[in-house]
């Protein structure tokens, strides 16, 4: 990833008299994975974390989704390593550019065959089946309020017995002091990799009525509500979060009981 040459994310660097809401639109599409490195925390670890998981879970003769795949880069790390096993990995979007954009990125690592992106509206249906690994990494924020149940229940439909749901994911704290101060290290963060104080203004402002975190007791309480017995956090860097989510094999608990 580091090797592949990035356009700079220069979105909210023009001065505009009003800023839109945020859009996944050609423009962020082709600085997405600039945008992606310097606004995440621990980004490239994270996904090193997702992958490293993926590959113990994966259970043979299943596929593994990524729900929200963007630029495809999620999925293109796994299937450099699961490329000879031929693998089945599916990416679904809602956004036309970044779909483009994840196609070029697979045929351009050469997982054709391997790596298949395709639409799908998340706030809708999203085909699914005989899953052991499912991803969203960033994105269950941006699906309205309303319909995550329904997603995460999908999800849990979709998965084989001891398969498991990987989100990652901007996160609220239980306090407003504790939150106002995560919030302002994060924009640290972004200030010690290149992004003005207007460039971080403009985007907030862009993304208010966009981008819906929940705490993290929330968070579990949606995962455990719609079937997933073991809920953990993996990673959390102030009000970031990873979360793994188990879908356990009923059949042997009850032969335990």
């Amino acid at each position: 990833m580091k090797t592949e040459t990035m356009k700079a994310d220069t979105i909210f660097a023009k001065t505009a008299s009003r800023v839109s809401d945020f859009e996944f639109g050609p423009d962020v599409a082709a600085v997405f994975d600039d945008m992606l490195v310097r606004s995440v925390p621990f980004y490239l670890e994270q996904q090193a974390i997702v992958k490293e998981l993926t590959k113990k879970f994966y259970i043979k003769g299943t596929n593994i989704y990524d729900l929200g795949c963007s630029t495809g880069t999620t999925l293109t790390n796994i299937g450099r390593d699961m490329k000879k096993t031929g693998k089945h990995l599916i990416g679904y979007d809602n956004s036309e550019p970044m779909i483009s954009k994840a196609r070029e990125k697979v045929s351009r690592i050469g997982l054709d065959g391997v790596v298949e992106i395709a639409y799908a509206d998340l706030n809708g249906e999203v085909p699914m089946q005989n899953a052991s690994v499912v991803t969203m990494c960033w994105t269950l924020q941006f699906i309205r309020p309303l319909m995550r149940d329904r997603l995460i229940r999908s999800i849990h439909h979709a998965l084989v017995d001891n398969g498991i749901l990987l989100v990652l994911e901007k996160i609220l704290t239980n306090n407003t002091d504790t939150n106002r101060l995560f919030v302002e290290l994060y924009y640290d963060f972004k200030r010690r990799n290149g992004y003005s104080d207007a460039e971080i203004g403009r985007k907030r402002e862009a993304l208010e009525n966009v981008l819906v975190p929940y705490r993290i007791e929330e968070n579990v309480q949606l995962f455990k509500r719609n079937g997933f017995q073991a809920v953990d956090t993996f990673f959390q860097w102030y009000n970031f979060a990873g979360f793994l989510c188990l879908k356990k094999n009923t059949r042997v608990e009850l032969d335990e009981v």
